[in-house]
């Protein structure tokens, strides 16, 4: 199990726990790869305060990366790995005009100074288009559209192009499954002006975006050409996102596709020389509530015993959440009798009216197979893991220790080439990941 809270908030947000998971310390809310000395949006205070993710780490040691979500590739888990930023908002320059002090946007800094990241599969191209071209697939100007003007695609473009390199820039699934990793080095793909559209609403088409899975396979298909190693970091983001509208079934959906991430990672590496890690990187105020009878649809109504009745008299959903739009502000509960509540949309109930749900703290679990995979377990804080990580493959804080003896204090050098695969999601009723 992992304790998640921040530096200063007892329940963290993405930006403060996979700084944790990937740098290795615990950070504020709402900053990216920089030490707890950096409030929120104070662009001065960054310089001096950043911090090294296992990423870099891999990129120093001559090693393979890449990073495949379905959010936004500049949304707070993924920045983590490459980016240093007072604030996880700061995606595009767009979102900073009235900011000072020359800090760059995320974006920016994933292209110009982050270009040696060989694998990059998400969604968000809106950070990386001018605000003077149309998205290409919504033939619109979306408000994270640059302003600065550069088209950052075709800056990576030539950038690859400039150091010879293999290299393939993706935005729709036909495309992206042309490239061939046998002859691709480097691959980028924003597969939507924002986050890639949830499970049941994706286009699965030519013309729409891969699954999770398929991009998972993608990526290690090119990394592991690399014979010295590779880390590579996969999200299920919108697992995340569905739980913040109270929307379970959506969430349930996404999870399953990240089993299916998961799985197909498993298919394609050996525990012999790769660490799979699972984890969450918070938990939500979801729930199950009441005695409902086996077999019950978990996203219907609960049937309570007989001695045990709502006091309302009302039903109420299976699955619960602590806060969120479930719940209308100042009117009685909803009387659920008839209505469909397995629907996509459908929003189960919450106790507490707010536009947007919560994370929550409790400790979350973690899952790992492979080399030094036993070093997880009990509780740990979670920074600790991205400490592993470097220990297990003779990275950052451990470079030198594959060329130690082994013994008690030494992984012996069995791990100098260990290939990493770490799967970051949101935990479903603490434990339930995959």
């Amino acid at each position: 199990m992992l304790q998640v809270y921040s530096v200063d908030r007892q329940t963290p947000d993405s930006a403060a726990t996979a700084t944790a998971l990937m740098c290795g310390v615990k950070t504020n809310n709402g900053v990216l790869g920089v030490k707890e000395t950096v409030p929120k949006e104070n662009c001065g205070a960054v310089a001096g305060q950043e911090v090294t993710s296992i990423l870099k780490y891999f990129i120093a040691a001559g090693r393979s990366t890449g990073l495949v979500t379905t959010s936004r590739v500049t949304h707070a888990t993924p920045a983590a790995a490459y980016a240093h930023s007072a604030s996880r908002d700061w995606e595009s320059d767009a979102l900073m005009t009235t900011i000072t002090g020359g800090c760059k946007d995320i974006a920016y800094q994933l292209v110009y100074d982050n270009n040696d990241i060989q694998v990059v599969l998400g969604g968000g191209r809106g950070p990386f288009l001018p605000d003077r071209q149309v998205d290409p697939e919504t033939q619109t100007v979306g408000w994270t559209h640059r302003k600065d003007g550069h088209d950052l695609t075709e800056i990576w473009k030539q950038i690859q192009s400039s150091k010879d390199r293999r290299h393939s820039y993706v935005w729709k699934k036909d495309q992206f499954d042309a490239v061939d990793p046998t002859d691709t080095d480097y691959l980028l793909g924003l597969f939507d002006t924002s986050h890639i559209p949830y499970e049941n609403d994706r286009d699965k088409s030519g013309e729409g975006d891969p699954s999770l899975a398929e991009m998972t396979s993608k990526a290690i298909h090119i990394l592991q050409k690399n014979k010295q190693g590779y880390f590579l970091m996969v999200e299920g983001a919108r697992i995340d996102h569905a739980h913040h509208d109270n929307e379970a079934k959506r969430a349930l959906t996404e999870t399953l596709m990240f089993e299916e991430a998961v799985s197909e990672a498993v298919r394609l590496t050996s525990e012999e020389d790769t660490l799979i890690i699972v984890t969450a990187d918070h938990s939500h105020p979801f729930n199950i509530a009441g005695y409902s009878y086996r077999g019950n649809d978990i996203l219907g109504i609960t049937i309570p015993y007989w001695d045990e009745p709502p006091l309302d008299g009302l039903p109420y959903t299976t699955v619960v959440y602590g806060n969120g739009p479930g719940r209308r502000p100042f009117q009685d509960r909803t009387n659920y009798t008839g209505i469909d509540t397995t629907e996509d949309n459908f929003k189960q109930e919450s106790a507490v009216p707010t536009a947007y749900e919560t994370h929550s703290a409790e400790d979350v679990g973690i899952y790992a197979r492979g080399p030094m995979a036993h070093l997880l377990h009990g509780v740990q804080e979670q920074h600790y893991i991205a400490h592993v990580m470097q220990y297990a493959a003779c990275v950052g804080d451990f470079k030198d220790d594959c060329e130690r003896p082994d013994d008690r204090n030494s992984n012996g050098g069995y791990t100098l080439s260990v290939n990493m695969v770490l799967f970051i999601t949101i935990c479903m009723i603490e434990l339930l990941v995959i």
